[in-house]
């Protein structure tokens, strides 16, 4: 497909959409329940099912550790496994810009179908629209996700409790990191990668460990302090953080220490931060140390029952301060 770009005629329901479709999705998405209908009709297990959606509109949409197809199966499905869910099938949209090379389209399709096969989960449907010069900055993907929760899972934000440690499955930050250095607005020259990774078999090996896992949460957009003070809140519980037991790689806080950038508030796209008794989150890291995506684990505080709804930090020196609540726009389109 070289020299080759998306036309307003392969968003027209014609030839060159069927063209489209099959040369490009159709090619990478195939399996026996992908379907040209107009919509999948699927055999579903008993139990309880968990069903999201979400929209990645990531600027520049290619970036070191993955690009927005990547992104999007990796949002998807790790959002369905914090709730315990096991992946099945998923639905994608896209709205392309008028011009955008094929050649591109194919990467981000290809970089799908190998992430959607490492997490489990089938492409059933979907649909393409394409829109005219500027009135898309090259490629948006919506995508929609069902999975079935397993038997022992049962997490939620209200589900913090005083007691509760708080761990995160990877060091934090680098997928914010990452997309602002793509975008080389500072000039700064640093090898910080995406932690961009699809986690339902780290989920997996958690449940196997305990079933006593009371909150997960994907820390994607405003980063593990976002995620802390929504946790907060849900569970009306107060969250004190040992700043020294936060992992952080040395790339990152150098970039953040020239901006002036909090790592806690950057987004993560492969870290989860999981709430379980304290009795059990030893267990949890050594698992999680096993596991090719969460290394870097670490139990980083705990839920207290004084000062509900805030998150306190613990400084390297051992005083004691208020996380400040984020406002206003941190880092624009990183997902």
């Amino acid at each position: 497909m070289s020299d080759k770009v998306v036309t307003l005629a392969h968003g027209a329901g014609g030839k060159q959409t069927a063209e489209l479709i099959d040369k490009v999705f159709k090619a990478h998405f195939s399996n026996p329940e992908l379907t040209a209908d107009d919509a999948a009709v699927l055999d579903m297990q008993s139990g309880k099912l968990a069903f999201t959606t979400d929209g990645f509109i990531v600027s520049p949409y290619e970036f070191n550790g993955g690009n927005i197809g990547k992104l999007s199966i990796c949002g998807t499905v790790n959002d369905l496994s914090c709730m315990g869910a096991k992946p099945l099938y998923m639905t994608c949209a896209f709205v392309i810009e008028e011009g955008f090379e094929l050649d591109e389209l194919e990467k981000i399709a290809a970089a799908m179908e190998k992430t959607a096969k490492e997490a489990g989960v089938k492409i059933v449907a979907g649909d393409t629209k394409v829109a005219g010069k500027g009135q898309v900055d090259k490629v948006f993907i919506t995508t929609t996700g069902i999975g079935r929760i397993i038997d022992n899972a049962h997490t939620s934000g209200r589900f913090a409790k005083p007691g509760d440690a708080i761990i995160v499955t990877g060091d934090i930050g680098r997928h914010g990191c990452t997309i602002l250095l793509e975008r080389n607005d500072f000039g700064i020259e640093a090898d910080v990668k995406s932690d961009c990774a699809p986690l339902w078999n780290t989920v997996e090996k958690m449940f196997e460990t305990t079933g006593d896992i009371h909150v997960i949460r994907d820390a994607t957009r405003g980063g593990v302090g976002t995620v802390l003070y929504e946790i907060a809140s849900q569970s009306d519980v107060g969250i004190k953080l040992n700043a020294t037991d936060i992992p952080v790689a040395d790339e990152v806080k150098g970039v953040c220490g020239m901006l002036g950038l909090e790592p806690l508030y950057l987004a993560c796209e492969g870290t989860l931060v999981v709430f379980a008794p304290k009795d059990k989150a030893q267990a949890i890291v050594d698992t999680l140390h096993g596991c090719p995506y969460s290394k870097n684990a670490a139990i980083i505080g705990e839920v207290t029952a004084e000062n509900a709804g805030k998150v306190v930090l613990e400084t390297e020196i051992g005083a004691q301060t208020m996380l400040a609540q984020p406002g206003g726009e941190l880092l624009p389109r990183i997902c």
